[in-house]
């Protein structure tokens, strides 16, 4: 028999998911077969992977709960069913998936083990209690491979999208790449924001040293206020706000940018994977979070990684105002060239 492979993955963020390729390639690589993978339809998994070459077939699912409990359950169920899948590998605790690849009888249902999820599963080797307070989501899932017998050969997550996907996105980019710079400048969690007046004086500083030329503002479409704010402070003619763009555009702005420059968010897990230089403004969490990535934390001067450990987090925005415009710029300016 051959086998199916199906990945489950529940969080919501776009940039988790991102963090978890490493691992469902890994995945299908000791299976030596591409695998399915069921997440979120808020992570516009079906646009933005695929071109991914380890990825057979993509479905959505929202992962609800309270009286929608068992609802998940029995529709999870259905599409294990149908699809006849070997192996099903969970890649966080949840319990609703492990529940229905039991019910629907898949011979291997493989994932985390912790709490109560190990009931449902077949693998032996589970991670811990302090795994779940003390290791990030992509620790948990580099040793959960680990300790069952799979190889990771790269934890760097990239991706690629084809050209001919973005040329369907019908937005022009007249300025050639080396002369764009991107700026991510909102985020989820909002301690996470680096204040508005910042970006604008980094811009400027940015413009007049010659390090970028065009200055593309993203943000979600529900927080533009922060790239209206920021377009209102800066130059006239050297930013222009794309904060209304779908997913699939703000790719297209980022691969089209030489630099990307963000808080710590989606887009800044995003453009790291695409393969653009990206800068992260990170005083609010830990670098560490980012150390399995190409992401280049800027943190700063007295920064204390320690501090915002998984077990201490620190929701507090005013920890943003201890990095400078001026070490960031510095940092930027000084940092090495390709």
């Amino acid at each position: 028999m051959n086998n199916k492979i199906c990945v489950v993955y529940s969080h919501h963020k776009l940039g988790d998911l991102i963090w978890q390729l490493p691992y469902i390639s890994a995945i299908s690589q000791h299976h030596h077969c591409k695998v399915d993978i069921i997440v979120r339809s808020k992570t516009q998994a079906k646009n933005i992977l695929k071109d991914t070459s380890y990825i057979n077939d993509i479905f959505y699912n929202d992962f609800r709960k309270s009286l929608f409990y068992w609802i998940e359950v029995i529709k999870i169920f259905f599409l294990l069913k149908k699809n006849k899948y070997s192996h099903v590998y969970f890649l966080d605790k949840i319990n609703r998936p492990a529940i229905a690849a039991f019910f629907a009888q898949i011979p291997n249902r493989v994932g985390l083990g912790i709490d109560s999820q190990k009931k449902w599963l077949t693998n032996k080797n589970f991670l811990s209690k302090e795994d779940k307070i003390f290791l990030d989501y992509s620790d948990q899932s580099k040793k959960f491979l680990e300790i069952n017998g799979i190889s990771i050969n790269n934890i760097i997550p990239n991706f690629e999208i084809h050209n001919e996907t973005l040329d369907n996105i019908h937005l022009k980019i007249l300025s050639p790449r080396q002369h764009n710079i991107c700026l991510g400048v909102d985020s989820f969690e909002t301690y996470k924001i680096w204040k508005e007046e910042n970006f604008a004086r980094l811009i400027d500083m940015l413009y007049e040293e010659k390090i970028g030329k065009n200055f593309f503002l993203i943000s979600d479409p529900s927080r533009q206020q922060y790239s209206q704010k920021i377009l209102s402070l800066c130059k006239n003619g050297i930013c222009q706000d794309y904060s209304y763009l779908d997913l699939m555009g703000v790719i297209k702005i980022i691969k089209n940018s030489a630099i990307f420059i963000g808080n710590n968010s989606g887009p800044l897990n995003l453009s790291a994977a695409l393969g653009v230089k990206s800068f992260g403004l990170i005083a609010a969490d830990s670098s560490d979070e980012l150390k399995n990535s190409n992401i280049i934390s800027i943190t700063p001067v007295d920064y204390d990684k320690n501090k915002f450990s998984r077990d201490k987090i620190v929701r507090d925005r005013a920890n943003m105002d201890k990095l400078t415009v001026e070490r960031v710029f510095s940092f930027i300016k000084n940092y090495p060239n390709d």
